[in-house]
């Protein structure tokens, strides 16, 4: 799998950076849930860059991944990370700032 990248005329709001293994089934649901989620609640303002670190080893070592798929938000706001197939959406809507942490009373969940 290439290189993927999608900028935006006016300058990407979001710069995400998705590193996966191969076509693994983790890479392959990360790929689609991010993509789903940035064209859902970002359209127009990101830009995604999918970087396969088993044909670019050296990319997993700079970056000092701990496992894949990693997504990182390299912004806005501070960096964050998430590894997994990003599957669970509430997470990485928090994680990326989409909405606010506060929302887990719309969930019902109590503190554990």
């Amino acid at each position: 799998m290439e290189a993927e990248e999608r900028s935006e005329p006016a300058g990407a709001e979001y710069v995400l950076h998705l590193y996966i293994t191969g076509a693994t089934p983790n890479s392959t649901r990360a790929v689609r849930n991010i993509k789903d989620i940035c064209e859902q609640y970002l359209k127009g303002r990101y830009e995604l860059l999918i970087m396969d670190i088993y044909q670019q080893p050296e990319l997993a070592q700079r970056e000092q991944l701990i496992g894949a798929p990693t997504l990182i938000k390299r912004s806005p706001g501070l960096v964050r990370r998430l590894v997994g197939d990003l599957s669970d959406r509430e997470r990485v809507l928090k994680a990326l700032g989409i909405i606010s942490p506060l929302a887990d009373s719309s969930t019902g969940h109590e503190g554990a």
